[in-house]
């Protein structure tokens, strides 16, 4: 079973790799991935007599405790993005994602050096 998911956890890496890099295919190969399965559980719902109220209220039972509602339907990045004003990351230029990246690397280094410090306290106050 191990090897029958390490196949398929490596097959969607690489497939979603090469596709990163074809948005408007990605987009459209996963837009008729997500049409067929909703279609497909919407055709099972009709085959097991699932009414539109009960069919509601356990979707919405399903998408909020397991924390998908919010996370699938509007993501935190467009809620944050929205919040600050900025470009959707397909609008930004090139210059504007190399600077972003800068940004962060810069405050990942400066938590490094917060993390080191705050080591250093601790086995003084310990030691």
């Amino acid at each position: 079973m191990k090897r029958f998911y390490n196949f398929f956890d490596v097959l969607e890496d690489r497939v979603r790799a090469w596709l990163s890099r074809r948005p408007i295919l990605y987009g459209m190969i996963a837009g008729i991935g997500a049409v067929l399965y909703f279609r497909s559980i919407w055709h099972f719902a009709d085959a097991i007599h699932l009414g539109n109220t009960a069919g509601l209220l356990i979707s919405l039972f399903i998408l909020l405790i397991t924390g998908s509602f919010v996370a699938h339907f509007v993501s935190n990045e467009v809620i944050l993005s929205g919040l600050k004003k900025e470009k959707k990351l397909i609008e930004k230029t090139e210059t504007e994602v190399a600077s972003e990246i800068a940004t962060l690397m810069d405050i990942k280094e400066e938590l490094r050096s917060i993390r080191a410090e705050v080591n250093k306290i601790n086995e003084r106050t310990q030691g």
